[in-house]
């Protein structure tokens, strides 16, 4: 039956059983609290299979049922049971994201055909007879999509929304802000967008080897784009996780208000949305002032995104200004701080308190760590496991996104033709053998790694297909990572995970049209600039 994540238990009916067949008389039911999952299934299976699937005021013979069990909701709210017989289908969820998860099993049970927009054939539409049993391993499944180094259109997003719920994940982390460019509408600093969104040019690659566009790059998000998008998540069972970074990655911000900025040591007019990649040295100041401006920034941030979470980046902060700045040197005395590394940690307390005022969390990246870690703080552990390993044993949450495992911007393969090849090469093999819990964690620790997160930087990934590429196949991997609890990773069976590939999953990803990297290596349009078979030297083809 080729499922990608493969469920905990799949027991297929005896031999000669028959299947379920959808067919024009067939009705979905369900109860009050799977109604939205309902209406979402009847929407996906009735353009792709052209049956109507009306609604049924009750279960019976030639239905497919959703409801919530209370039964299963000791296994979580995430958990389910299918159950298929010639007679219909039951799905039966721990809570409506069981329920959810349970009706994109029963998706990938009718074929690849059931992922199109539009009916291929006339049927017969047949399920087979099965039931499975089935929860996750995590309660934080995401992916980072970083729409500030390169912007993605808003249907790009609802896109990868829809592609992350075909997954099983269920977190979209949103990097909305960095040096070169602010995404998110702010109604009471509309120079954010006006100036911050918009860099006058983009350097094409990494290395010696890299060139320049010179066309200007930009775009933001409205606060409706956004609620839209929170919206659509939301009937996915997808939350979404806003980051504004601070106190680095910061000078889109400072273009657009120079007061932001170590004007004391350097001329913030002059600055612009930063038109290269790495880490900029201009980084907030460390003000009332500016404390309150991105207090004032959040406020309208925690309108738009009800997300418990919050992530506030602070990674990669260099302190040069802050050494050099005479007010941040007054900051630092008054508080009486060690040193800018404290500072740091001072700073994102604030914002900690801030939010836990309001009922949400922070979350940062392991640097949050240096100087003292923010009390109610979650950290993503990227530079390796060492972070979340700190923050487990104090008693933090942790997500684990180590970049050697879980950044999907590194390069899939040695070959010459990998575009902009980033780093160390990361196999789907890789992928898939990443373990996300130290075996140095005790158990108690270890509860403390509440999920996993794979990264998608977009330095060098100007277009969804260039996202696509460097995401798929190995999101599928990362993704039975983070649902199906699996062997230690020299033990896990990889060619089985190949063969449901091969059976299935490439041809659902086709019909969602996801232009991912084939198991032979890029496609002539994917291939790096400069081998045969591109059509654009330089840069890859925008859509």
């Amino acid at each position: 039956m080729h499922l990608v994540p493969a469920p905990r238990e799949l027991r297929p009916a005896p031999a000669g059983e028959a299947p379920f067949v959808l067919g024009p008389e067939t009705r979905v039911a369900a109860d009050a609290a799977s109604g939205t999952t309902a209406r979402w299934l009847s929407s996906v299976l009735g353009a792709a299979t052209g049956l109507p699937l009306p609604p049924a005021g009750a279960g019976g013979e030639g239905t497919v049922t959703l409801r919530v069990d209370e039964r299963l909701a000791a296994r979580g709210p995430e958990a389910y049971e299918l159950t298929v017989d010639a007679t219909g289908v039951l799905i039966e969820g721990g809570g409506p994201a069981g329920v959810f998860w349970g009706a994109g099993t029963l998706r990938q049970l009718l074929g690849p055909a059931a992922f199109r927009r539009a009916p291929l054939h006339d049927g017969p539409w047949t399920v087979p007879p099965v039931r499975v049993v089935d929860a996750p391993r995590f309660r934080w499944r995401g992916m980072l999509l970083d729409v500030a180094r390169h912007f993605m259109p808003k249907d790009g997003v609802l896109r990868y929304i829809d592609l992350l719920a075909a997954h099983k994940l269920n977190v979209l982390h949103l990097h909305l802000t960095d040096d070169q460019g602010w995404r998110i509408q702010i109604r009471r600093y509309p120079r954010l967008t006006e100036v911050g969104s918009w860099r006058a040019r983009s350097r094409i690659g990494l290395g010696d080897a890299a060139s320049w566009d010179e066309r200007p790059h930009g775009g933001y998000y409205t606060q409706d784009d956004l609620r839209e998008i929170v919206a659509h998540a939301a009937a996915r069972h997808v939350t979404v996780v806003p980051e504004i970074d601070v106190p680095g990655h910061s000078q889109a911000a400072i273009a657009a208000y120079p007061e932001l900025g170590n004007a004391d040591v350097v001329d913030t007019s002059a600055l612009a949305p930063w038109d290269r990649w790495g880490i900029s040295r201009n980084v907030l100041n460390v003000s009332d002032a500016t404390l309150e401006f991105y207090e004032n920034v959040l406020t309208e941030v925690l309108e738009v995104f009800p997300s418990e979470y919050v992530h506030l980046g602070g990674d990669e902060c260099p302190k040069d200004q802050w050494r050099a700045s005479p007010a941040a040197q007054r900051r630092l005395g008054k508080l009486g701080l060690a040193d800018e590394d404290e500072l740091q940690s001072w700073f994102v307390r604030h914002f900690d308190r801030w939010l836990a005022d309001r009922g949400r969390r922070l979350v940062g990246w392991d640097e949050i760590l240096d100087g003292g870690l923010a009390p109610g703080a979650v950290v993503a552990s990227w530079q390796g496991y060492a972070g979340g390993v700190t923050a487990a044993r104090a008693g933090h949450d942790v997500v684990m996104c180590p970049e050697q495992h879980t950044y999907l911007d590194w390069r899939q393969a040695e070959g010459p033709d990998e575009p902009v090849p980033i780093a160390h090469v990361r196999t789907l093999e890789d992928v898939y053998r990443f373990e996300p819990v130290p075996d140095s964690l005790s158990e108690a620790e270890a509860a403390h790694v509440i999920g996993v997160q794979a990264n998608v930087w977009t330095e060098t990934t100007d277009s969804a297909r260039a996202v696509d590429y460097l995401a798929f196949p190995r999101l599928a991997a990362f993704a039975e990572v983070a649902w199906r609890p699996l062997p230690p990773p020299a033990e896990r069976d990889f060619a089985d995970f190949e063969r449901r590939m091969d059976a299935a999953h490439y041809a659902r990803l086709d019909a969602l049209g996801v232009e991912y990297r084939p198991p032979s290596g890029p496609r002539p349009w994917q291939r790096r600039p400069g081998v045969p078979g591109r059509p654009r030297e330089g840069r890859p083809p925008v859509r």
